[in-house]
């Protein structure tokens, strides 16, 4: 549903707090605006929790955002205004001429709110002649009515229809006939069309199952359920299953008395029941007072879309299941059988290519697969195949035989809390397949405004709630887990992207450019535009000017001269992203842009910022990560609102020199950014690191080119830092001591540390480390073994040694109990790994790179029963060989472990891979570089 923007009416509030002498009458018409807004805004809201809108409603609420839009325009432009006045030079002309332009701002802008005030009304008297107002109660959509359906159509579908889930059907067989004798659940996690209720329902009819358990049950649970109705229906379902008699008057009964009922009906009885689709954490304590707990080997099952749904029906013996996708032949089977019932289910040669991609972009959703695969049983010609498949957002939108997988996506987006719906949409702006990084993607909603005001939180914090609560309602997936525990990486399912962007365009929220965008957009405007390896000339069209997001991806046509011309017309931009342009100078209208406050410039070819990028005061995010600024203006202190500064160059993408990456030069002054909280990649010197121990704001810093110097003022200024957690320091020099002694308490906090440079010994103030979770050591040299003081770490996962230690032996003898990750690289004069009983018990990964006098795998690897993964990298032929073969004479130390890979460097350059083990196919594997902290 559309929505009136959070942060239209909380803009409304800034402006009429901070700039109340400018607005004079203005004010009095925003207050008008405000008020309206806001009721339309609960009005808005109740319709959101009551379900679809009728068309008549969809009309109001269309108009009614397009009004809050245009008050946001009204808003920026006037600030825009009133910003260039303020930046011009105070000559006694210019005064004048900026008092003229005020009365004239005012009047015009006085002037369009009174229009758009007149506008609001109007459609709010609208809303009220014609009844669309919301309705008290619980209320049973259509599309409750066809979940229901879609839930009980399973229950008649033939196994022949069925494919996949064999190992899954088995596994839930097992689990019902068997096991513990008390009440026990089982919870199956899945994003909608998924093929949870159809897994299910193939366990539920099965003829086992009905011999098994004396009553049965099944409920396909709306959004908005009565638990009365719940008791009754599952009081029929047992009853007509016996074939007796349902009590007449058990229909006005009330909840206690169903209770009463259902509770003295399964009294001694093995029953089964399935709770399809549930979306309230608070049903199973309804729903279990009425469910017999006995020791009769009774069961429930659920399934659902919410990680805290199932964590919440989870008792002893009880089971969380979360449903893979199909493999890949499976979903080429079931699309085959789908998509060409006319050819005896096999596709034709030449339409393989199209039918394979087709098939890729389900991503093994089931029903994504059957609904595709319906749509494209219609089209028999090449042309036809493209076509459709060019436009499946259109079809999506458009098309009848798309309607069951829309129904069934955009269940999982309207039941999003109001806030989140732009937080969802706003992810379909990357590119197909993009794994989006939570810090990137939390940047972007806080620029956008998109994020709430919660008292005793940060912005950012909030930020990664949302982002976590959209993964645990599986819109979103996990990539990658970082240190904290948290996603580091998340992505887009392709057919929740295509409902997205089909949802964005409807609203009018985002549009992704292609070459009939222009002609498309001219009747209304768009927020926010992403472009996508574009080739074609990038044409402006007038409503552009009310972008405030602008995002570019691989395009090869875009040059300094063509993104200048571009951002010169979006005077109104919050986002500019332009990670990886192609560009090497700075785009010279971008410092004109006052309502900036993300630009990313990562990877680019940039050398240098002009001085007045200090215009750019409502900057909050500027990313220089790996581009080629050698050092920043003086202007970037004035910065005021600036949370987020990176900047360095890449001269070597693995980080195996010592100067692969390169700090930058910061300016004096630059502790007057009160506002920062990442810091990075700092060139250190005598004024810049006296500067940062007034920064105790700062969660993060990366500070280089460190000399023996700078240890009395930058430990001081890290022990200053009690909210830091994130660390990493490197030396001058490669043989230059890194010493950091004088540090007597490090941060509290502090999770994540890289220290760069000789060490003479580990500092004592180590062992106070007691919340760290990731360390990396690199070109350390020690010569007095570490471990015992690492291993005394209790929450480190992570452990990273690269080129850390200069003795031949390394020998972990106790500790380590949280390690999950350990990786040694380039340790020259080692020559074993010890790892004893019991240290490190739930190690996962193990990765040894170039360390090239080992000639055997570690002594102890038999007692990591937990590790997944030993990634070996141009390591000796002699240790490969002792894994290699069955009667390796280490082959029995390393059978358990899945993934074993062989990974080095050929003559002509490239890497070869092998899997040394019979699990795993060893595509995508990647040699490991040096993390970069």
């Amino acid at each position: 549903m559309a929505v009136v923007p959070d942060g239209v009416i909380t803009k409304i509030i800034s402006v009429l707090e901070s700039e109340a002498a400018l607005l004079g009458g203005v004010g009095d018409e925003l207050q008008d605006i405000k008020r309206e807004l806001e009721r339309m805004r609960s009005f808005l809201e109740d319709c959101d929790v009551r379900g679809p809108l009728s068309e008549r409603e969809k009309s109001w609420v269309a108009e009614v955002r397009d009004l809050a839009y245009d008050v946001e325009d009204i808003i920026d432009e006037f600030m825009f205004s009133v910003n260039r006045r303020r930046g011009k030079k105070k000559m006694v002309h210019c005064i004048v001429v900026a008092f003229l332009n005020d009365l004239w701002t005012r009047h015009d802008v006085a002037t369009r709110l009174r229009k758009i005030k007149s506008g609001v009304r109007n459609a709010a008297e609208r809303s009220r002649r014609y009844g669309t107002e919301p309705v008290e109660g619980n209320i049973s959509t259509p599309t409750d009515h066809n979940r229901v359906l879609h839930g009980e159509l399973a229950l008649f579908q033939k196994d022949d229809d069925i494919i996949g889930f064999k190992d899954e059907h088995q596994m839930l067989i097992t689990w019902l006939t068997t096991g513990e004798p008390q009440r026990t659940t089982i919870s199956v996690v899945g994003m909608g069309g998924s093929g949870k209720t159809t897994l299910i329902a193939k366990a539920y009819k099965s003829e086992i199952v009905k011999r098994h358990f004396e009553c049965t049950a099944w409920i396909t649970v709306s959004q908005t359920y009565s638990i009365q109705d719940l008791f009754r229906s599952l009081i029929r379902q047992f009853y007509e299953a016996a074939k007796q008699v349902v009590p007449l008057d058990f229909i006005t009964m009330n909840s206690r008395q169903l209770v009463a009922m259902l509770v003295n009906y399964l009294e001694g009885k093995r029953y089964v029941v399935v709770l399809d689709d549930v979306w309230d954490t608070e049903l199973w304590d309804a729903m279990k007072v009425a469910l017999p707990n006995s020791q009769h080997g009774c069961r429930v099952i659920i399934t659902t879309r919410m990680e805290d749904i199932a964590a919440k029906f989870a008792e002893v013996g009880s089971n969380i299941r979360h449903i893979k996708a199909m493999q890949e032949n499976e979903a080429w089977t079931l699309f085959c059988m789908k998509a060409f019932p006319w050819n005896a289910r096999r596709c034709p040669q030449e339409l393989e290519d199209l039918a394979k991609d087709v098939v890729e972009k389900c991503q093994g959703l089931p029903l994504a697969v059957v609904s595709l695969g319906g749509l494209f049983s219609t089209k028999h010609s090449e042309l036809e195949w493209k076509t459709t498949y060019n436009s499946l957002n259109w079809e999506l939108s458009n098309n009848s035989m798309l309607q069951p997988i829309k129904s069934i996506l955009l269940l999982s987006y309207n039941d999003l809390p109001y806030r989140l719906k732009h937080c969802f949409l706003y992810c379909c702006l990357f590119p197909e397949d993009y794994e989006i990084e939570r810090e990137s993607l939390a940047r972007l909603w806080m620029a956008e405004g998109f994020i709430e005001n919660v008292r005793g939180l940060t912005p950012r914090e909030i930020a990664d709630g949302y982002l976590v609560e959209l993964i645990r309602r599986s819109l979103l997936q996990v990539v990658q887990i970082d240190i904290y525990g948290l996603p580091g990486k998340c992505k887009m399912h392709d057919m929740l992207r295509e409902l997205a962007l089909s949802k964005s365009e409807e609203e009018k929220f985002c549009a992704l450019y292609d070459e009939q965008i222009a002609a498309r957009q001219k009747e209304g405007a768009i927020r926010r535009l992403s472009i996508q390896g574009s080739r074609a000339e990038i044409k402006l069209w007038e409503s552009m000017t009310q972008l405030r997001s602008f995002l570019l991806f691989g395009s090869e046509t875009i040059d300094s001269t063509v993104i200048s011309k571009l951002v010169s017309g979006f005077k109104l931009l919050r986002v500019l992203d332009l990670q990886g342009a192609p560009i090497e100078t700075f785009p010279d209208h971008i410092v004109t842009l006052f309502n900036l406050r993300y630009l990313n410039m990562e990877r680019t070819q940039i050398k240098k910022l002009p001085e007045s990028i200090g215009r750019l005061y409502n900057l909050e995010t500027l990313n220089l990560y790996m581009s080629q600024v050698e050092a920043l203006p003086y202007g970037i202190v004035n910065l005021k609102n600036l949370q987020y500064l990176l900047s360095c160059q890449l001269k070597e993408e693995t980080f195996v020199n010592f100067n692969s990456v390169i700090g930058t030069r910061f300016p004096p002054k630059l502790n007057t950014l009160k506002n920062l909280q990442v810091l990075g990649y700092v060139e250190a010197n005598s004024i810049v690191v006296k500067a940062i121990r007034s920064m105790t704001q700062l969660v993060r810093l990366h500070i280089m080119n460190v000399e023996g110097s700078h240890e009395e003022d930058l430990c001081s200024a890290i022990q200053n830092m009690r909210l830091l957690r994130r660390l990493s320091v490197q030396a001058a020099k490669e043989d230059g001591i890194l010493c950091l002694d004088a540090l007597k308490s490090p941060p509290p906090f502090l999770e994540s540390l890289g220290l760069v440079g000789k060490l003479e010994n580990i500092p004592q103030w180590f062992k106070s480390l007691q919340n760290l979770r990731h360390l990396g050591l690199f070109w350390s040299r020690l010569t007095n073994d570490p471990l015992p003081h690492l291993g005394a770490l209790t929450n480190l996962r992570r452990l990273y040694l690269g080129t850390a230690y200069e003795e031949p032996h390394l020998e972990f003898k106790n500790g380590f109990r949280s390690l999950e990750i350990l990786r040694i690289y380039e340790c020259n004069n080692l020559q074993s790994i010890t790892i004893a009983k019991g240290v490190m018990p739930g190690l996962k990964e193990l990765v040894i790179q170039s360390c090239g006098m080992l000639k055997e795998v570690p002594s102890g690897l038999k007692y990591l029963t937990k590790l997944q993964e030993l990634l070996l990298t141009n390591v000796s032929e002699d240790l490969i060989k002792r894994i290699d073969e069955p009667s390796g004479v280490d082959r029995p130390n390393v059978q358990h472990i899945p993934k074993i890979i062989d990974q080095r460097k050929t003559s002509s350059g490239r890497w070869s891979r092998r899997n040394l083990s019979s699990f795993v196919d060893t595509t995508g594997f990647l040699l490991n570089s040096l993390p970069f902290f």
